[in-house]
């Protein structure tokens, strides 16, 4: 089995920065993409920021200049930054990611739980 855990958020104001992380356990041969999503209330999940095996990223238009992803593939870990907090940021954000778990296995995609992020004014 393989979990993803996130942590990080809170209550922020305005202007304010975050930093999320997700950490990957369990039976892991190795790590592919990665990626944020996040889900604002009465709202559709969107996809914040995805990063690839090799470093290489997008980030959503939306957030653009003000979020970061990093991975750092020894420790498993994941992480989003967050700069220049809007409250149209305020959703739960979730990790999700492609794992093997045997190598030469299939690929596999997990979920976290989510971490809230709530911005105000």
């Amino acid at each position: 089995q393989v979990q993803l855990v996130e942590s990080g958020g809170g209550l922020v104001q305005a202007g304010g920065s975050l930093k999320l992380s997700c950490g990957a356990s369990g039976t892991i041969a190795s790590i592919g993409t990665t990626a944020w999503y996040r889900q604002a209330p009465g709202k559709q999940r969107e996809l914040v920021a995805r990063i690839w095996w090799d470093g290489r990223t997008t980030i959503a238009d939306f957030v653009k200049g003000r979020f970061a992803i990093s991975r750092d593939n020894a420790k498993k870990q994941v992480y989003l930054q967050m700069n220049e907090l809007k409250p149209e940021d305020t959703g739960v954000y979730y990790c999700a990611a492609v794992v093997k778990q045997r190598p030469g296995g299939r690929n596999d995609d997990y979920w976290g739980q989510g971490t809230q992020v709530t911005v105000s004014l």
